[in-house]
């Protein structure tokens, strides 16, 4: 990284581990976020606060890029659709004229899983309401357990492609797709940014700075006196109760005023 010599060196993490990795670069100047975490602003030669209490990360980062002068156009096609992979996506799997509905079972973060039972109760109440609906359930190798789960509620109707994709073929299934709901985790921010309807579920995690971008006060969460925590493990008397008490009926009503285009 040293060898390249970069004229500026920008940490959006704000943690320790990428902060050290910024200033080792040794570039001519270093902007970071100012997390007040883990002493990382002390590596910047300048940091950027976060506008206000309850500002999405992305306008955050935005704010980094206007205190260098970039100017800030979010008139832009994001993810554009390649031609070459949307036909080898419609080979791969073929179309068949279904309204499809996308799930992301999984989250790096135990606590910011929602129940697999909760998502297979709210996969039945949807299926149950129009025979055109199926179900792409999506995810790392890490949640085909989940995957597995979730498929077999309707074999016929629901594919199981946690594991099987690549990270292109997840974006042109979230294209495809009428909703997605999902854990706060990567595809819900890949699913936002194509402007797709997202009912993302939050427990532990705060729906205002790291919700779906554009789409934020519309994440489902409980008000519990200890939520959002922004911590990995729960110590709530009832535990994981902020993301167990988002009932299946909500969500499922939810995706489906979503789906239908009801804001």
């Amino acid at each position: 990284m040293r060898a390249n010599r970069f004229d500026w060196v920008i940490d959006l993490q704000g943690l320790a581990r990428s902060a050290v990795v910024a200033w080792l670069a040794k570039g001519a100047f270093s902007i970071g976020v100012n997390t007040n975490r883990e002493c990382a602003r002390g590596f910047y030669d300048r940091t950027i606060n976060r506008p206000s209490a309850n500002s999405h990360a992305v306008d955050w980062y935005l704010a980094a890029l206007r205190a260098m002068d970039v100017p800030v156009d979010l008139n832009f096609d994001w993810l554009p659709q390649q031609a070459s992979q949307a036909e080898a996506f419609v080979k791969k799997w073929p179309q068949d004229g279904s309204r499809w509905i996308a799930i992301a079972p999984g989250a790096r973060w135990e606590n910011k899983r929602w129940p697999v039972e909760h998502f297979a109760e709210t996969i039945r109440r949807l299926l149950s309401q129009d025979t055109r609906l199926r179900v792409a359930i999506l995810g790392s190798r890490d949640d085909m357990a989940r995957g597995a789960a979730l498929a077999s509620v309707d074999a016929a109707r629901c594919l199981d492609l946690t594991g099987q994709t690549t990270l292109p073929e997840m974006i042109e299934w979230l294209r495809r797709s009428d909703v997605l709901i999902s854990n706060d985790t990567g595809t819900m921010h890949v699913a936002a940014a194509l402007q797709k309807p997202v009912v993302a579920l939050f427990g532990p995690t705060d729906s205002a700075q790291t919700g779906p971008y554009g789409q934020q006060q519309q994440a489902l969460r409980i008000d519990l006196p200890c939520a959002p925590c922004m911590k990995g493990r729960c110590s709530y008397e009832l535990p994981l109760e902020c993301l167990r008490g988002i009932t299946p009926s909500r969500v499922a009503a939810e995706a489906l005023r979503r789906m239908n285009g009801v804001l």
